[in-house]
């Protein structure tokens, strides 16, 4: 088979296939080989974007991390310290709410996971 002019896989679209398949089953549903076959792939083309399965759910612990409001803490946001607090727990706990399945990666905490 000819390679496709436009590559089949990526970083963000792995993540999201990985982020919809633990939202939906929790993490034990994740494998490599179920998240290639359901992006379309063979396991192996996983890893010329990924080292393995915890670097995938590293990357969606992060994306979900992301989803985090941070805009109280810039110097021009004029709230006072408690209220950026407020806002940022309520914005976390949000993200939380919406992707329950990724907090026990999200628990090591950034400094417990492999670095990336």
């Amino acid at each position: 088979m000819a390679r496709p002019r436009k590559p089949l896989l990526s970083r963000e679209r792995i993540i999201e296939a990985a982020s919809a398949l633990v939202d939906s089953e929790g993490l034990d549903a994740v494998s490599t080989r179920r998240l290639a076959a359901g992006l379309g792939v063979s396991g192996p083309s996983l890893y010329n974007h990924f080292r393995n399965k915890d670097e995938i759910l590293d990357a969606v612990a992060d994306s979900v991390s992301a989803q985090v409001d941070l805009s109280m803490f810039d110097e021009s946001d004029a709230r006072d310290w408690a209220a950026a607090l407020h806002d940022w727990a309520v914005s976390y706990r949000a993200a939380l709410a919406a992707h329950p399945h990724i907090v026990p990666v999200l628990a090591q905490g950034p400094g417990r996971r492999p670095a990336g």
